[in-house]
């Protein structure tokens, strides 16, 4: 069972940029910016009605982006994954991390009126620990309390960070679309649907449209010709996706980090990889910045820690260490009791070759592989790169048929690594266990403020001495814009209209 689940959750991360009815693009060039049309064209958004509009059990990214206008949650991430009050005041954690209660905003209302009550907060966040789209991130949620104008969720596991997962929309049931907080309305005449700006939003911020019109689609087809057309002003998107659509023409590009992380895991369990000074010279031996900057073509920003460099508890200092430098690879390897001949690199009658496995759905990451096994050969050690379809190459990890393997996981905001680098971790196919990495990662997880950052600090430290793979980077998304007419975006992971008040729309 706990494979099948491994298996799900890899996939889903994976083909994270296909949900149901909105396959992503296929990788593109850069683009250049477009000149400015001879006729305005009028700002209007794709949405695909006959997918619902549910923020929190709907599963189509287009309905679910549109979402950013209509609904909020107790918090809101910023670019740097920073937790921002939104419909609650203050989150206070209890003395034993075992439970947080927030109190709520007064003043906020849904859109017909009704006032924000700590029973909507509850029934949203609990359906959202049954829902394919929170439930991983909500797992330690053993429960949600309404109180008066607060609300209590208590953990199995003391969480430091639990603001940073609590984006999810808070929403009022009403039979069809649910009701939000948020600046715009869902507005349906016949079968036409747009946005329409509510009266009493809480912000009270001057909005850049009253009216957005949606353009329905049905199918994939229809989405790039709507935008190739001009017909609708943005998508968003992965543009080295798997699942991939082909936008022509030319575009302007805003691109915002995720917590989607490429990676090479190590099998720690057989093979050289065993040797924890095998595996600290191969973290010296992967060229990440070529990787981000040019096969990833930018849309990945490199990184030698397992959260991303637009975090603020990213290690600058620490990831430097970790730099790009087959000089010191080779020396941690001779370190080793490695030796460097004709042959490559042997240690007695052993010579160091690694089976590396990667799945061949997507050419960018393919090519990924490509590049990162054509380093460890210029080092001297020998590498059979196996791409394989995807069946295979999940059939590879669990049996653990494999030196190196090529990953792609989406982490939760607060970049919990549990899946990873536990003892039976969904996604620790190396068979990774480190005591003392165990808990620094409970100690990490637990932490608040500038204790967070210290136990972070402590935690990547110990994953260096110990690795259980190796970064290469964390993947930007990009919003794309058919016109200079739009400028002041900000967009984040969860929402592609935060800050959506301060757009210029000409």
């Amino acid at each position: 069972m706990k494979k099948s689940l491994s298996v799900l959750l890899l996939t889903f991360c994976l083909l994270l940029g296909g949900c149901a009815g909105d396959p992503e693009p296929d990788p593109t060039p850069s683009p250049t910016p477009s000149a400015a049309p001879a006729e305005q064209a009028e700002f209007a958004l794709a949405c695909y009605p006959e997918e619902g509009f549910h923020p929190i059990t709907g599963g189509n990214r287009t309905n679910l982006a549109l979402g950013g206008l209509v609904y909020e949650g107790l918090y809101a991430l910023d670019q740097q994954f920073e937790p921002q009050p939104q419909l609650c005041t203050q989150g206070v954690q209890a003395a034993d991390g075992l439970s947080w209660t927030f109190t709520l905003r007064t003043g906020v209302t849904f859109s017909d009126g009704s006032p924000l009550t700590s029973a909507e907060v509850k029934s949203s966040l609990e359906l959202a620990r049954t829902s394919s789209l929170y439930t991983s991130r909500l797992s330690d949620v053993t429960g949600v309390t309404a109180g008066e104008g607060t609300v209590t969720v208590t953990l199995s596991r003391a969480n430091g960070n639990l603001p940073a997962l609590l984006d999810i929309p808070i929403v009022k049931e009403t039979g069809g679309v649910p009701l939000g907080t948020g600046p715009y309305v869902f507005s349906s005449a016949g079968e036409e649907w747009s946005l329409t700006a509510r009266q009493g939003w809480w912000q009270g911020e001057a909005l850049p449209l009253q009216t957005i019109p949606l353009r329905s689609i049905r199918e994939t087809d229809d989405l790039i010709h709507a935008f190739d057309t001009r017909d609708i002003a943005l998508v968003s998107t992965d543009l080295t996706g798997t699942n991939a659509l082909g936008f022509s023409g030319s575009f302007d590009t805003v691109d915002y980090p995720t917590s989607i992380m490429l990676y090479v895991g190590f099998n720690v369990a057989s093979g050289p990889c065993q040797s924890a000074g095998v595996r600290q010279a191969l973290l010296r031996a992967f060229d990440r910045s070529s990787v981000a900057t040019v096969l990833y073509s930018s849309h990945a920003q490199p990184a030698a820690l397992p959260i991303s460099p637009a975090s603020s508890y990213y290690q600058e200092d620490l990831a430097q260490e970790l730099d790009y430098s087959p000089q010191q690879a080779a020396q941690l390897l001779t370190d080793g009791g490695w030796t460097q001949g004709e042959k490559g690199w042997t240690q007695g009658r052993q010579t160091l070759s690694l089976t590396f496995v990667a799945p061949s759905d997507n050419s960018t990451r393919a090519a990924a592989a490509e590049h990162l096994a054509g380093s460890l050969t210029d080092l001297g050690i020998q590498v059979d790169l196996q791409l394989l379809p995807w069946d295979d190459y999940i059939t590879a990890l669990e049996k653990g048929d494999f030196d190196l393997y090529l990953g792609e996981v989406k982490l939760t905001a607060d970049f919990d690594l549990t899946a990873l680098i536990t003892a039976g971790g969904s996604l620790n196919y190396g068979g990774y266990a480190d005591a003392e990495a165990a808990t620094l990662l409970q100690a990490y997880r637990a932490a608040s403020g500038q204790g967070r950052d210290l136990s972070a600090r402590r935690l990547y430290e110990r994953l260096a001495e110990e690795p259980p793979f190796g970064v290469i980077c964390f993947k930007n998304w990009s919003v794309l814009t058919q016109w200079s007419r739009i400028s002041g975006l900000t967009p984040t992971q969860q929402n592609v209209f935060y800050g959506f008040a301060n757009w210029s729309i000409a």
